[in-house]
């Protein structure tokens, strides 16, 4: 039996032998992954070109963002604030993408803020599913002039005039620098308390008087007040706190220590040495308290004296009186008797005010040098010196040539020292030599004689003088050691010093104590020793803040500080 046979039974083997040889067939596997690879690379390139294209927009609009903020923001600005940032924007070709502009001001501020977006469409990464990127900008500026204090604490010593150029540049600077501030400031928002200083600081009568002075001598232009060590370790200055004022006495210069008699008119061993007076009668050398009239400033500054020793730590410690809120009741009393303009009532301002900037300008041009101080017992009231009237020469009384054992031996008593011809007397010396017989007592009226003060006696004679002539002559004896003795001993009993080294942990105390109270310190070395631009370093608030000026350099160096006060600066 026959069966039909089908058409398509002998293609199917042949159908199954094709698809199975192209199922063991790998030529040309490779084309498809490349094809992936390829559009993986396409994507990622033109991802990188749509970034660069979306940094280079907005870094672009960022830029004038910035630079309109910080144009519009200047308090000297006279058109209108938002159409400065608009300016800017049309002449970079970014007006359409402006999308916010606010601004506000005041007396002492102005602050412009900016937002902007620029939308861009992709090339390559909608590919992704991004169809678009905004490019953001968003800018703030604000110059404020804040209620500033600023203390100029300048160095008027005598070094300044060894080399004439010093003072007469530190004058050019320190004018300029208040031209520059002051001349920013229409509002007086901004005072400036002069604090010149050589060995102390000359306060002034009227300041001078708001303390609790002891020691009052009552010589003209002499308004210095020695500052116990502990005062140091704080900005502040108590009204309360008992301040011995500076004797008017050179208790530096050296004396003759011969034998011999030196008469008290020399001038090279008796006299004073104005230049070495601790406290000099400079009245154009006093502080000045919260000015703002540049005319009086400037003539202040023009007028200052160089004379004298270097107490940088007095300088910078009444600097910071200036601005100590401790000083407010001061400042406020002298506005209302008209010293201190009135737009300055309430200043010293609080440390913690956030609208208000203190300053400590630092200015000098060496190191600290001993402070030499008289003692306490020898400021003032009665001595135990007397001066004839008719020659003004001197006797001194000495207690211990006092015999109190019988009337007899008080009687032969000779304690009074004439050392202008190596005697004892029963009295002080009035012009004439007194009887050998002559009693000495106890309670005698003296005539023809003056008993001196200590100022009187310090304002004629320097102290090594009376320590030679009359003690060491009169208790050493003959004896050469004996005299170098009592004289080391009296110089000691009369004066006391304070190391420079203990000036500078002064002046580090003080520079701390107003730093830690936010107060802004620059320091100026001009042309000083290494040692004091190290010092003066130290003090500064960074060494950012301190420079090392050599001849007209100070100029350069209250221009950048002038500069800084008023600060223009991006808030965002």
């Amino acid at each position: 039996m026959t069966h039909p046979t089908s058409p398509h039974l002998g293609q199917q083997p042949r159908k199954a032998r094709i698809i199975g040889r192209f199922a063991r067939d790998e030529g040309g596997a490779l084309i498809i992954f490349t094809l992936m690879l390829f559009v993986l690379m396409v994507m990622m390139g033109g991802m990188a070109v749509d970034l660069m294209r979306y940094e280079a927009t907005r870094t672009a609009l960022q830029q004038v963002s910035d630079r309109s903020v910080l144009a519009a923001a200047a308090l000297s600005q006279d058109l209108d604030r938002e159409g400065v940032v608009e300016d800017y924007f049309d002449k970079e070709g970014f007006s359409a993408y402006l999308v916010d502009v606010s601004s506000d001001e005041g007396l002492n501020f102005a602050n412009v803020a900016v937002t902007a977006e620029v939308p861009l469409q992709p090339f390559f990464m909608h590919m992704l599913g991004i169809d678009n990127l905004n490019a953001p900008a968003a800018s703030a500026a604000e110059q404020r002039i804040t209620n500033v204090e600023i203390a100029m604490v300048l160095d008027v010593s005598r070094s300044m005039v060894v080399t004439p150029s010093r003072i007469v540049n530190l004058k050019s600077a320190a004018r300029e620098f208040v031209r520059t501030v002051r001349g920013n400031d229409p509002e007086n928002r901004i005072s400036i308390s002069l604090v010149p200083y050589n060995g102390q600081v000359n306060l002034g009568q009227t300041l001078r008087e708001k303390y609790n002075e002891t020691h009052v001598h009552g010589m003209t232009d002499v308004n210095c007040l020695d500052l116990p060590t502990n005062t140091f370790s704080a900005p502040g200055l108590s009204r309360s706190t008992a301040l011995a004022m500076t004797p008017h006495a050179d208790a530096y210069s050296s004396s003759d220590n011969t034998n011999g008699f030196v008469s008290f008119t020399s001038t090279d061993y008796a006299i004073p040495n104005p230049l070495n007076r601790w406290c000099p009668p400079m009245p154009d050398n006093i502080v000045r308290v919260h000015q703002n009239n540049v005319e009086t400033l400037e003539a202040q500054i023009e007028a200052l004296d160089a004379i004298g020793a270097t107490s940088i730590d007095l300088g910078m410690k009444w600097g910071a009186v200036m601005l100590d809120p401790g000083t407010r009741g001061i400042v406020t009393e002298m506005v209302n008797a008209g010293q201190v303009p009135a737009v300055f009532a309430g200043r010293p301002f609080d440390y913690t005010d956030r609208e208000a900037m203190k300053v400590i300008v630092l200015m000098t041009d060496g190191e600290n040098f001993d402070e030499t101080r008289i003692r306490d017992a020898y400021r003032t009231g009665d001595s135990t010196i007397w001066r004839g009237n008719s020659d003004n020469n001197y006797s001194a009384f000495h207690a211990s040539r006092v015999s109190t054992n019988t009337s007899t031996a008080i009687c032969n008593s000779r304690p009074f020292y004439v050392p202008h011809r190596n005697q004892w007397h029963s009295r002080p010396w009035n012009g004439t030599v007194p009887s050998s017989t002559a009693c000495y007592s106890q309670t005698a009226t003296y005539t023809g004689v003056t008993r001196q003060t200590w100022q009187q006696l310090w304002s004629n004679q320097r102290v090594s003088w009376v320590a030679w002539q009359l003690y060491a002559r009169a208790l050493g004896g003959t004896n050469s050691g004996n005299r170098n003795t009592q004289y080391n001993t009296w110089m000691n009993n009369f004066r006391e010093v304070i190391d420079s080294t203990d000036m500078d942990d002064r002046l580090q105390d003080i520079c701390n104590s107003v730093k830690a109270n936010n107060v802004i310190v620059f320091g100026i070395a001009f042309e000083a020793t290494s040692h004091g631009i190290n010092t003066v370093r130290n003090c500064a608030t960074s060494n950012s803040h301190f420079f090392d000026a050599d001849g007209l350099e100070i100029a350069t160096a209250f221009r950048a500080i002038a500069s800084q006060i008023s600060t223009l600066r991006l808030t965002q």
